[in-house]
């Protein structure tokens, strides 16, 4: 059987896919393997928001939020290319690597919630580890699907949480965990993706499904 080649076209079709699946906005398959049940990049783990008047939850104690909590309301990153017909763009044709540029560019700036800022919150993710320590995970990505950063290409910035421990986690990639900790609207960049968040843990535990 012959295996069609990955094209130009192709590609910012899967990365444009990507990009709105990854914000919440639109189904995406392609994980490389099964996500655990109520994992997907179109349904991430936590289920529905609550309300954004409770974005502080009760003072001293972390609220639980989702994913889509993260995403500002009026955001939306298929604006600057609703219209264009990528079938149009013929193989080696440099537009279509320059669309894939401009898709990267808007992921990388996906703007984050600022209501979110100083938030103490739970939240369950994919580890996607950036520092080892005595085979301990002392910094990772926390991303709402699998293989999203390994398999696939990074969601939107708004969609990364950069994650610190205060003591190794002895988790490994992929693994799905919930985080705890204070959450601030701050930019990183790491090889992995570009993340709009970052989270000071103060436990990273085992996600079993359903709040913990």
């Amino acid at each position: 059987m012959r295996i069609a080649k990955k094209t130009p076209t192709f590609r910012a079709f899967t990365r444009l896919s990507m990009l709105l699946a990854g914000a919440g906005l639109a189904a995406a398959t392609w994980a490389a393997d099964p996500a655990p049940k109520d994992t997907t990049a179109s349904n991430p783990l936590g289920g529905k928001a609550a309300p954004a008047a409770a974005a502080k939850g009760t003072p001293g104690q972390p609220r639980q939020i989702t994913w889509e909590e993260l995403v500002p309301k009026d955001w939306d990153p298929a604006k600057e290319f609703k219209g264009m017909d990528l079938s149009s763009l013929n193989d080696g044709d440099p537009r279509a690597n320059e669309l894939l540029l401009k898709m990267q560019e808007v992921s990388n700036n996906a703007p984050t919630n600022p209501a979110m800022n100083g938030a103490e919150i739970k939240i369950p993710g994919f580890i996607v580890p950036l520092e080892e320590a005595k085979g301990e995970v002392t910094e990772f990505l926390l991303v709402p699907y699998f293989g999203a950063c390994i398999h696939t290409p990074p969601p939107p910035a708004n969609q990364i949480l950069h994650v610190v421990t205060s003591k190794g986690a002895k988790f490994r990639a992929m693994d799905t965990v919930w985080v705890t900790g204070k959450l601030q609207t701050m930019r990183n960049d790491s090889m992995m993706g570009v993340s709009g968040y970052h989270v000071n843990a103060t436990s990273v535990t085992k996600y079993s499904g359903g709040a913990k």
